[in-house]
């Protein structure tokens, strides 16, 4: 009888966006577990210095830079003529002949949610990292992990734990479910003084090391209505049993209460090297800090403040089933929120104006038009962007 070595194969993926933050932090994560993967895969919009740099340690023979100027610098240089360099997800069908066993889908913005789109029948797991194409596009995202048998998880701390929280539970089981917000720089500011804050106070989150987008969203809680829109497309619960509680230490991301009466919370330190690692690697240890007694002893939970944070009432006007009137919302507030920081609106204006865009006739048309592609998802974000900067300028 022959004696055979087992060989454990590396699992292959492709990471979308892997300059930005949460793409850094899988590539840390795959470099201290290195025999074990093979990255096939990495895309940047344009920080060709960094991904040339990913490309050379891991040996990775496909990059899509979508950036045409970048792209075609580098693209005829022949010190990298060992690499494929694309310059759009057009060519997925050439880079797989089969499935890979993993895609991190990372890029920020709306840009990302043509690229998850396409490369979703090509992995078997996609993690995804990009609240604007989970609640722009949902119900394409959806019918695409349907038919090619993907598995998905949601990478953002607080849907992660929702997720690990829920383990297939039925949704007519569950009585509430509780985001945590740590109220950002301003949680113990002066109302009165809020029209004087600068970009530069507002991007000083308290706890976690984001980028200014969503460090000023955190500033104003638009980041939670933005979870809970997308939590309810992910999870399909009623929008009704979401609630945001304030919890400055950013210890406990998301707490169930189910109709049994048990009530489940998830916590773990501020960073997403956690959600991450237990997305990609099964029953592994992860060297992390010692469970904080100090911080559960004293949660510090309690009711948001809207005179606070205004922006927390556009909840009211979302509905259980996804409609174009979300990629509103989160156009809009993305131009008011680039426009806040290049010091062209005061803080205080971000919600005023968000408000004011969306409770126009022409924006409320829209809360019963279900998205049909993504493209009609991106004219519309064109519409809804041209709107607010000239609605403010």
């Amino acid at each position: 009888m022959g004696i055979f070595n087992i060989i454990k194969m590396k699992k292959n993926i492709a990471i979308l966006g892997s300059t930005g933050s949460i793409g850094k932090t899988t590539v840390n994560i795959i470099r201290k577990n290195k025999t074990n993967y093979n990255i096939c895969l990495l895309s940047t919009n344009k920080n060709i210095k960094e991904i040339l740099k990913q490309a050379k340690n891991f040996n990775v023979k496909n990059l899509i830079i979508a950036d045409k100027e970048k792209f075609n610098y580098i693209k005829n240089n022949k010190k990298y003529k060992k690499i494929n360099f694309y310059n759009n997800f057009d060519n997925l069908n050439k880079i797989f002949k089969k499935k890979i066993d993993y895609t991190m889908s990372s890029i920020s913005g709306l840009e990302g949610l043509e690229p998850t789109l396409k490369i979703i029948k090509h992995t078997k797991k996609i993690a995804i990292a990009n609240k604007e194409s989970i609640i722009c596009g949902w119900n394409l995202i959806n019918k695409e992990i349907k038919k090619n048998l993907t598995t998905f998880i949601p990478v953002d701390s607080e849907h992660f734990s929702i997720w690990s929280l829920l383990n297939n539970t039925k949704n007519n089981e569950i009585e509430e479910v509780v985001l945590t917000a740590s109220g950002g720089p301003f949680l113990n500011y002066p109302i009165k003084k809020f029209t004087n804050i600068s970009p530069e106070m507002a991007i000083k989150h308290p706890n976690w090391s984001m980028g200014k987008k969503i460090s000023i969203d955190s500033a104003t809680l638009m980041n939670k209505v933005f979870e809970i829109i997308e939590a309810q497309r992910i999870f399909d619960i009623k929008i009704h049993k979401f609630k945001i509680m304030i919890h400055p230490n950013s210890y406990i991301h998301a707490i169930v209460k189910f109709n049994n009466g048990l009530i489940k919370f998830l916590a773990h330190d501020t960073d997403m090297t956690i959600p991450i690692f237990n997305s990609l690697i099964d029953n592994q240890k992860i060297k992390t800090k010692k469970i904080d007694y100090k911080i559960l002893n004293n949660l510090k939970l309690s009711i948001v403040d809207n005179k606070r944070y205004p922006s927390i009432k556009i909840l009211r006007n979302i509905k259980n089933k996804p409609s174009l009137y979300e990629t509103a919302i989160v156009s809009a507030n993305d131009e008011l929120v680039d426009l806040f920081y290049n010091k062209k609106i005061k803080f205080t204006e971000i919600s005023y104006y968000l408000q004011k865009i969306l409770n126009l006739r022409e924006i409320l048309y829209y809360k019963n038009k279900f998205p049909k592609n993504h493209k009609e998802i991106k004219k519309f974000s064109e519409y809804v962007r041209l709107k607010t900067i000239n609605l403010c300028i």
